[in-house]
């Protein structure tokens, strides 16, 4: 299937590091012409794998799509600060959303970049919706093996050796300082736009839980999807879920 063209963009934040991104104009017959929608890969992704691409295509036809790499990842300059940072990131795509004429954005974020779709919303604002697929709720959970595995890549010299020649993704060193604001404090600043909260029950690396304490500490408008049999973030995802994404969004966009 091929996938809807982009048009690749270099995306400057505010603290000058260089974002590798790309821009998807609408292609869906009823997709709005004011409405975008930022999409935010998980740890070690990259907007141009072909998980996020086909994502981004579905995406289309609900309102035009700028996907981009995280600092530290693929193309894009700088390290990963693994959820810290990157709130910069999404605020550059978002600004640019604007600047090439969309009124409404909405941003998507799986994983790493859920953390960080609602650590932006709450702490940056600016955005009218908010979608969180498969998101922690709280910094240093390691309950689940993939995420121990995840720990020992950021932690040890090797683990970030091999993440940056596996996976292109070059991992800052040391610890936060301060501890950034948690995803589930920062969903309680996010009212009053709607946010989305996507999890599926077979989820390997956060478990149901995560999604619950989101929920719990946003206030309205604020929705919960459990999603029976669904795993972790892009990879997992079908087209049916990310259209029921997509309506999601057009009518919240729209109101």
């Amino acid at each position: 299937m091929p996938f809807a063209p982009n048009f690749p963009v270099m995306l400057r934040t505010e603290d000058g590091v260089r974002i590798d991104a790309a821009h998807t104009p609408p292609t869906g017959q009823g997709a709005s012409a004011d409405v975008g929608i930022v999409v935010a890969h998980g740890f070690t992704g990259s907007w141009r794998e072909r998980s996020a691409r086909r994502i981004v295509h579905v995406l289309s036809r609900y309102g035009g799509v700028m996907a981009f790499d995280f600092r530290g990842h693929g193309r894009s300059g700088g390290e990963t600060t693994v959820g810290d940072l990157e709130i910069l990131d999404v605020e550059a795509a978002v600004r640019h959303a604007r600047v090439i004429g969309y009124r409404r954005i909405g941003v998507v974020g799986f994983s790493m970049g859920a953390a960080v779709a609602v650590r932006h919303a709450g702490l940056r604002g600016g955005v009218d919706a908010v979608v969180a697929v498969s998101g922690p709720a709280r910094w240093y959970y390691r309950g689940t093996r993939p995420m121990r595995q995840v720990h020992w890549a950021i932690e040890r010299p090797f683990g970030r050796f091999a993440a940056r020649v596996a996976k292109r993704t070059r991992i800052a060193r040391g610890q936060w300082d301060p501890i950034p604001m948690p995803p589930y404090e920062a969903a309680g600043l996010i009212s009053p736009t709607p946010l989305l909260i996507v999890h599926g029950d077979a989820d390997a690396f956060f478990p149901l839980e995560h999604a619950e304490q989101l929920y719990a500490g946003a206030k309205e408008p604020k929705e919960l999807w459990v999603e029976p049999g669904y795993g972790h973030a892009e990879s997992a995802a079908t087209p049916d879920l990310i259209r029921r994404i997509g309506k999601w969004l057009t009518t919240r966009l729209s109101a």
